[in-house]
């Protein structure tokens, strides 16, 4: 006598498969743009946190030289004050820095769109520091 259930296997109906790959899409859904709204707020933060580490730097590299680099001199004069190189922004572009006629500088990243302006995660991040500058002492404190 052979088995009656020889010919049926074991294993999942077609239907159970879809219905379990339905509930995976369902969740991955909801769950990616909450995670991937993290990742992008996290990368400004990494942004706003290199820029702070950039700016102390430029602070000592003013104590030293009793000014800040000219753009000519850009981020580059700061690497000795910085325990690695200057780091790019978290998305792979290098900081700008501008030097203002009055002692003032600015020191920004792009965003995530890596072009000026915008909203959101494509917002520029950055600072612009302004230097008090006493007549008479040719722009140095």
């Amino acid at each position: 006598m052979r088995n009656r259930n020889l010919g049926r296997s074991s294993g999942f109906t077609l239907l159970e498969l879809l219905v379990v790959i339905v509930i995976i899409g369902l969740l991955a859904g909801y769950v990616a743009p909450k995670y991937f709204s993290q990742v992008g707020k996290s990368e400004t933060q990494v942004a706003r946190a290199q820029i702070d580490a950039l700016e102390k730097a430029l602070d000592q590299y003013r104590l030293e030289n009793r000014r800040y680099p000219t753009a000519e001199e850009g981020l580059a004069a700061i690497g000795p004050y910085l325990r690695k190189a200057v780091p790019n922004d978290p998305w792979g572009r290098p900081y700008q820095y501008r030097v203002g006629t009055k002692g003032d500088f600015e020191l920004f990243s792009f965003g995530r769109d890596g072009k000026s302006g915008g909203t959101g995660e494509d917002a520029d991040v950055g600072l612009q520091q302004e230097v008090a500058v006493t007549a008479g002492n040719n722009g140095r404190q």
